[in-house]
């Protein structure tokens, strides 16, 4: 499966700088808005020590990690909702992303420019918040035109969408993201509308506040808390310039590990993600992102469509397991392997081998 993070944020508080030090690839890093037009796109490789461990127990010749695509948006100012500094265009990049990381400037740097001419926090968290919010009001005011029309008609299903866009539309009104939203529905028909209208504010978020101090203010920490969301505080320059070391020279100068590998487990996890391994002889160890709670005829889908079309059964056992007796003949000879059928609910750490028909 394809996953895709979007960063965004008001202009001038290190997007292109975390994204370069993310991927490693060059980007125009300069002090002034709409530095980025077209999203930059790079592709980010998962940290996973049990893929390597699993990786030299087979012999691998070929390690695929899973991965992660990052891209770049322009950034968003006050008015884009209504197309202030190509905000529609930009607003656009944002509807095609899973998940959303947002950057808020927590430096002060004469240097680098404001664009609301001062560094107040809370106002930009509020600014972007509140333009992803009236980006989305716009949208689902002109899907209730056109439904309450058709459940005037008593078409049923015209009626059960126009209550969840009722229910959508109060809480828009009130300035409340649509992620809290999804989190208290538990009808799939529901939560499929809201999937169907690709609502900016529904998607699940981190906040990376860009600062030279692990510390944020209370007021600050309070917000988070409401929000109930999660965050990160990283010195985006000092990653940039530790991204461009090997780990053999971090460790000589006695620099601590990136953060920004905190930063891509956390993305997995907001996007409620979970990993699964396959190994093919001595050809290929594999990393695969799945969704939890999902079968492992999903999973057989994913690596393969034969392997899901043509599912017979699978043989799975956990990762540190197999790691411990080395090799698969010896877990099956442990009675380590167990034998399971489409309906399996993978689990974060399953070595998975499809058995399936010609």
């Amino acid at each position: 499966m394809s996953l895709s993070i979007g960063i965004i944020g008001l202009p001038n508080v290190g997007k292109s700088t975390l994204f370069k030090a993310l991927t490693k690839n060059p980007v125009d890093i300069s002090n002034y808005p709409f530095c980025t037009i077209e999203p930059n796109v790079g592709v980010v490789e998962v940290p996973d020590e049990r893929l390597d461990k699993l990786a030299k127990i087979s012999k691998s010749a070929k390690v695929v990690p899973a991965i992660i695509k990052f891209v770049d948006i322009a950034g968003l100012v006050k008015g884009a909702n209504k197309g202030e500094g190509l905000g529609n265009q930009f607003l656009s990049h944002i509807r095609e992303v899973d998940a959303i990381v947002q950057i808020v400037r927590l430096f002060k740097d004469e240097k680098i420019s404001h664009v609301e001419g001062n560094l107040d926090v809370l106002r930009d968290i509020e600014i972007v918040k509140t333009e992803l919010i009236l980006k989305d009001l716009e949208g689902v005011e002109k899907r209730l035109a056109k439904i309450e029309k058709e459940a005037k008609g008593q078409n049923k299903e015209a009626v059960r969408e126009l209550e969840v866009l009722e229910g959508i539309k109060e809480r828009l009104d009130k300035n409340e993201p649509i992620f809290s939203y999804l989190k208290e529905i538990q009808d799939e028909e529901k939560i499929k509308v809201v999937d169907s209208l690709q609502l900016l504010s529904a998607k699940p978020e981190i906040y990376l506040f860009n600062s030279d101090n692990l510390e944020i203010p209370q007021d600050l920490r309070d917000k988070l808390e409401a929000l109930n969301t999660s965050y990160l505080i990283v010195n985006l320059r000092d990653e940039l310039d530790s991204s461009e070391l090997t780990s053999q020279e971090r460790t000589e100068l006695e620099m601590s590990p990136p953060k920004l590998s905190e930063l891509i487990k956390k993305s997995y996890e907001i996007l409620n993600l979970i990993t699964f391994f396959t190994i093919v002889g001595t050809n290929e160890t594999r990393a695969w992102p799945i969704e939890k709670d999902k079968s492992i005829l999903k999973a057989a889908f994913q690596v393969h469509t034969d392997f899901g079309e043509k599912f017979i059964k699978a043989e799975v056992i956990n990762w540190q397991k197999l790691v411990e007796v080395e090799a698969w003949v010896q877990a099956r000879e442990k009675g380590l392997v167990h034998i399971e059928g489409k309906d399996y609910i993978v689990q974060d750490g399953d070595v998975i081998e499809v058995k399936h028909g010609k």
